[in-house]
């Protein structure tokens, strides 16, 4: 027969267990004004240029809203705007030079408040992915990459809707996590073209 404190301490765990479940059908709304007042007010001083980068433009308040989980008639409207904001080269080649998109997928630096002028900004890509097998240190928040061209059969349509998804990510996947990195203007054309040669130029490390 159980104990007077054996059977208290069940009753206990019992009680903790159903705390988290009660508390979360308890859980108040946030209020949304109040969470961008504490935002705008942990940057003061926002150097000449940045204001946009504090204040959320419509695809970014409408992830926050929904959690990153939209309506799909709110799918539907980001694709369509975010769509619109994609620029594709002039000469219509998006596939770069792959040895200058290893370095740019291997660069994190650029868009701090102290880089110097000039510093040239990087698409840190293996803080989120496995590219070329080379590379022992990648993150893992988004897939892995390996033979990305080759998977895709090095198809040239494929490599022009990569580069829409490195220049403007949420032209494809709505509140997706990835930078978008040409509409931000964090990497150049050039750049961009450049990380696509990197995942489909069969010559590239990231295919073999």
């Amino acid at each position: 027969m159980k104990s007077k404190t054996q059977a208290f301490i069940a009753a206990a765990v019992i009680a903790l267990a159903a705390v988290p479940a009660a508390a979360q059908q308890q859980q108040a709304k946030i209020d949304a004004a109040v969470v961008e007042r504490y935002v705008k007010s942990a940057f003061p001083k926002v150097p000449e240029g940045w204001q946009s980068r504090v204040d959320q433009d419509e695809t970014q308040r409408v992830c926050t809203q929904y959690h990153n989980e939209p309506p799909k008639a709110e799918v539907e409207k980001i694709l369509a705007r975010e769509k619109a904001t994609v620029v594709f080269p002039a000469d219509g080649s998006v596939v770069g030079d792959w040895k200058e998109g290893r370095k740019v997928a291997q660069n994190g630096r650029g868009g701090q408040f102290s880089d110097a002028p000039g510093t040239v900004s990087g698409g840190n890509c293996y803080g989120c992915h496995q590219l070329s097998g080379a590379e022992v240190s990648f993150g893992t928040l988004g897939p892995s990459l390996r033979n990305y061209g080759k998977d895709r059969k090095f198809d040239p349509a494929e490599a022009k809707a990569t580069f829409a998804k490195v220049f403007n990510s949420n032209s494809v996947m709505p509140c997706s996590n990835m930078p978008r990195f040409g509409y931000h203007k964090v990497l150049t054309e050039k750049q961009i073209k450049d990380v696509v040669g990197y995942l489909f130029d069969p010559e590239s490390p990231v295919n073999k």
